[in-house]
């Protein structure tokens, strides 16, 4: 007999994350495999926060600081704001699930986009709610769309800019207008996970939002180490939202949700201004290469203001995912999504994607 279980998470489908590297290889017979498929840094992290973790872990006996107060102080102090107004989690994923046990009770609704990151709906229908997805325009977030899908019963809003998997982005004057449009009842939720691989100069910036939080004080920003300064593997993730906020959040945060290690390749991390502006200028060079091949091969791609790019290859994205494993690539197929011809493509280094380049128009073109 089934031990009962909440049945709020019967629709909930696990997450599906990009394939292992190493079981590709051990799958395949393959001894060199390239991963560009969960949009991970290409160049690995900063040496000072490798650095950094090594020497942490002669700490890896101790419980590591459940506050977080040294990369706290040094984040508020970044950030220009007071140490009370971070929330800190295992990764963006574990602040976007608070969202839900703060704000949603059974038969809640949240709102977000028909195609965008898995975890909004996770948050929401754990905890017995109903995400309502809202139609997009031209593979991004419609904001008035959203707004107008608001209901009396609407919790939670989750938008996400620049948005995944499409890599698209909305402005600062859509999103100024959004919230004003938005009760202040509800929570609104701005995930800028890939802000800095933005070169949009219209893209509302954490700068331009924290002026935004100012005005209206229902507003979170997430943000995350795992992008721009590679330390995915290491989960440290941070909300940005007034204090009241905050305290609600920290009543739901795990004890000791960061770990030493991660704490302190995030602090290094933030010493080292030079390894993301690296890391951003050659995303944006693989990603002007990959896009003009493609072009060239006579594929529909959309443009992209992240660090991947969703393209159009004319038929089952899995097919190709799994043409593309056995040359050594790992991508992430559209289907999951409900994009079934698409594959989003992580932007590597550039001996990455000419290499990539090649295992593309052997898949498509070939079909050996």
């Amino acid at each position: 007999m089934m031990i009962p279980y909440r049945k709020s998470i019967e629709p909930l489908a696990p997450y599906i994350p990009g394939k292992p590297i190493e079981d590709v290889k051990r799958e395949y017979g393959l001894t060199n495999v390239v991963k560009l498929a969960s949009n991970e840094n290409p160049l690995g992290c900063s040496p000072v926060a490798k650095a950094a973790v090594i020497r942490a872990m002669d700490e890896a006996n101790y419980y590591p600081d459940g506050n977080c107060v040294a990369l706290r102080e040094k984040l508020a102090g970044k950030l220009g704001i007071s140490t009370d107004e971070i929330i800190f989690g295992c990764g963006a994923d574990e602040v976007l699930a608070m969202c839900g046990k703060v704000f949603v009770n059974e038969g809640d609704e949240a709102i977000t986009a028909r195609f965008t990151f898995s975890q909004y709906a996770a948050s929401v229908e754990s905890m017995g709610g109903k995400m309502i997805y809202a139609p997009m325009k031209d593979h991004g977030f419609d904001l008035g769309a959203i707004a107008s899908a608001v209901t009396p019963r609407t919790k939670v809003i989750f938008v996400a800019n620049p948005n995944n998997p499409t890599g698209t982005i909305f402005g600062k004057d859509a999103l100024y207008k959004f919230l004003s449009d938005i009760p202040p009842r509800i929570f609104v939720v701005i995930d800028s996970a890939y802000e800095e691989y933005v070169i949009d100069p219209c893209y509302p910036s954490y700068a331009y939002v924290k002026e935004l939080m100012k005005k209206f004080n229902n507003i979170m920003l997430i943000k995350t180490f795992s992008k721009i300064y590679g330390l995915a593997s290491l989960r440290v993730g941070y909300g940005v939202a007034n204090k009241e906020i905050v305290t609600l959040f920290e009543k739901v945060r795990p004890p000791f949700n960061v770990t030493i290690q991660g704490q302190a390749a995030a602090l290094a991390s933030l010493d080292d201004p030079g390894f993301a502006e690296k890391t951003a200028r050659i995303n944006r060079e693989s990603m002007d290469y990959y896009c003009g091949k493609i072009g060239e091969m006579g594929l529909e791609y959309i443009p992209s203001q992240a660090n991947f790019v969703m393209t159009n290859v004319g038929r089952d994205s899995r097919e190709v995912f799994v043409g593309l494993m056995k040359r050594g690539y790992i991508i992430r197929p559209g289907a999951p999504f409900g994009m079934d011809e698409w594959i989003r493509v992580t932007m590597g280094t550039m001996e990455q994607m000419e290499g990539f380049i090649k295992a593309l128009g052997a898949v498509l073109f070939l079909r050996a």
